[in-house]
């Protein structure tokens, strides 16, 4: 049964190559609906990536549009050495690391939420913090489901280089230690161990939410408990 296990996997992989391979050879001969295929299952997980890595967020959407302008442009120097996969998320890295040694090099221009940034129907400013208002849920909505999220992608930014990338990586994308180790062009023991760095950090920075959340959990049944023992105790007066 194992054998036959086995053996349907390495049919399973040896059609996903075949398949790949046919995806490759038409990206090098120019068709469109390959690259668009390519652009509709990878532009999503490269955002993400993006969003994640770099911590100008407002330059997440452009950054992945220029990845896929490098995919176009260098498939034909793609030789298969490793997977496509494998081969866009290098690319993205690449582009992610120059961008975040620009910022480093260029004071940061800071906008505040009482930007204008544009112009009403009726003639009037339009200020940035109009454009995060969402007429469909309320705030406390809003807040209640994306608050732990949000930390959660803000403390992932925190993780200091390079430790952040393998964290992304392994832990949110689901590359194998292999793969992580070809697109970093890192040995599998420095992958590890930047892996092993990084959850230590990021287990570190988010042990004051995950108390605080322990905290408020309990708040309530504590708070009903000398209630309760009042009425008790007044029943048995």
């Amino acid at each position: 049964m194992q054998a036959g296990l086995a053996l349907g996997n390495l049919a399973s992989a040896i059609g996903a190559r075949q398949e790949e391979a046919a995806i490759i050879a038409e990206l090098k001969a120019g068709s469109e609906q390959a690259f668009a295929w390519l652009v509709a299952q990878y532009h999503q997980p490269i955002y993400s990536l993006m969003a994640r890595t770099i911590q100008n967020q407002a330059e997440a959407a452009d950054l992945t549009q220029e990845v896929f302008v490098k995919v176009y442009r260098g498939i034909g120097s793609f030789h298969g050495d490793s997977s496509l996969r494998t081969w866009i998320y290098r690319i993205a890295l690449h582009e992610a690391s120059n961008q975040r040694r620009w910022w480093g090099r260029h004071k940061r221009q800071e906008i505040t939420i009482e930007t204008e940034c544009g112009e009403c129907e009726d003639g009037s400013g339009m200020f940035l913090k109009d454009t995060l208002v969402d007429q469909h849920e309320s705030a406390f909505e809003m807040f209640a489901q994306q608050e732990m999220r949000a930390r959660i992608e803000d403390e992932i930014r925190k993780v200091p280089e390079p430790f952040r990338t393998v964290v992304i990586l392994r832990d949110i994308e689901g590359f194998g230690y292999e793969e992580i180790s070809e697109i970093l062009n890192a040995n599998l023991g420095t992958v590890k161990s930047r892996l092993m760095r990084g959850r230590s950090q990021l287990k570190k920075q988010l042990a004051p939410y995950a108390v605080k959340a322990v905290t408020e959990t309990r708040r309530p049944s504590e708070a009903v408990r000398p209630n309760s023992m009042q009425v008790k105790g007044h029943e048995a007066r």
